[in-house]
């Protein structure tokens, strides 16, 4: 089973979901959008990082996953 970790940073502003080990990060890229990829070395994107990203403090982060066939 895929365990996918999602980290708020409220200091830094942003909000990091991995979906797969973060030591496997090998290059990050800037998408010009606020949005860095974290890739391993195969180049497959492993995680993501929006910057610039705020909640209040009243709001709740939810998360909802759909599965899909492939």
């Amino acid at each position: 089973m895929v365990q996918v970790k999602v980290y708020y940073d409220k200091v830094g502003n942003t909000l990091t979901v991995w979906f797969d080990d973060p030591q496997k990060e090998y290059i990050s890229e800037e998408t010009g959008e606020e949005v860095i990829l974290m890739k391993d070395k195969a180049g497959r994107v492993i995680g993501f990082e929006k910057l610039n990203f705020t909640m209040s403090d009243t709001e709740q982060l939810q998360v909802a996953f759909e599965a899909i066939a492939v």
